[in-house]
């Protein structure tokens, strides 16, 4: 059996730019790419936190260290400067695979600078 599970997690990133009419659907900061293992022109979803949005697109590289999270072309009509996101990657494991999975889970603060990484996201309680 396969199974599609979390990759990796780039959690509450805030869009810095929205550009309609630039070439390439979001940019990371080549520091942040790197931390949740995101290529470029991987497929990524987007989760908009501030108004609910969820799409998918590629993710291509930003300036490193520039804190740069731009959703270009015509995903920009779905986030705006400010607003904060949760980027995804999923990848399809088999079960033997399974036994050493880990998702990759970065954390940012305001700027989009690192706060922490996880491998594991903690159980909810009541």
């Amino acid at each position: 059996m396969q199974r599609t599970m979390l990759k990796s997690k780039l959690h509450r990133v805030h869009v810095t730019h929205s550009e309609l009419h630039y070439e390439g659907s979001c940019a990371i900061d080549e520091t942040l790419l790197e931390a949740a293992d995101i290529r470029e022109y991987q497929q990524i979803d987007i989760y908009n936190v501030t108004n609910g949005e969820r799409f998918t697109t590629y993710a291509i590289r930003a300036q490193r260290d520039s804190g740069i999270i731009s959703v270009n072309g015509a995903a920009a009509h779905k986030a705006n400067p400010d607003d904060i996101l949760i980027i995804t990657t999923y990848a399809v494991y088999n079960e033997l695979e399974l036994q050493k999975f880990h998702p990759q889970l970065v954390y940012v603060d305001e700027k989009n600078c690192i706060v922490n990484t996880r491998q594991e996201i903690p159980v909810q309680v009541a």
